[in-house]
């Protein structure tokens, strides 16, 4: 495991997100639909959240090995300018995110689930990981959430984050 304290614990020092995305907004499948797209399902209630932690200010990096521009324009709606995608080394894209806005690795939480997740996660603070991540993923996680990926886990991160610093809810700056 990345560090010696409780998850609990970590929460206050967050600063920052990183997610990886097929298997943690997505259950991992891909409709191969004639034209050649690559089409994806997930979770409005991650959406709800990211957009909520763009709203406090928190900076979010989407890190993923895929190309799809659709996923691109579902983050840019959500908020997010941090978009990295046909990523094969996740460690330079959080390196680059991190020096952007100079945040230490002990600051960023970071979801991944599967192998290529594994490197970046070893480096960061707060090391989660969906329900159903692969077993070497959920081994160096902090976190397991109770959620499968696609199905809530990047809420589930995000609204403890905010839970912590007094930042969720509908008495939280107007935001419900």
């Amino acid at each position: 495991m990345a560090n010696k304290k409780n998850f609990k614990e970590l929460l206050p020092q967050v600063k920052a997100f990183a997610f990886d995305v097929d298997g943690v907004f997505t259950d991992g499948t891909v409709i191969l639909h004639p034209s050649g797209d690559m089409l994806r399902t997930s979770n409005t209630r991650d959406g709800y959240a990211v957009h909520v932690a763009v709203e406090r200010g928190f900076p979010i990096a989407i890190i993923s090995g895929g190309k799809s521009e659709s996923v691109r324009d579902r983050f840019k709606g959500l908020g997010v300018t941090d978009i990295y995608l046909g990523t094969h080394d996740k460690v330079e894209a959080l390196e680059d995110f991190r020096f952007k806005y100079g945040i230490e690795l002990s600051e960023i939480l970071y979801m991944g689930d599967d192998m290529p997740d594994y490197e970046v996660m070893s480096r960061v603070g707060v090391p989660t990981c969906p329900r159903d991540a692969a077993p070497e993923i959920q081994q160096i996680s902090a976190y397991i959430s109770s959620y499968n990926g696609g199905k809530g886990c990047v809420r589930d991160v995000i609204e403890q984050v905010l839970r912590v610093k007094g930042l969720w809810g509908p008495s939280s700056n107007g935001l419900q």
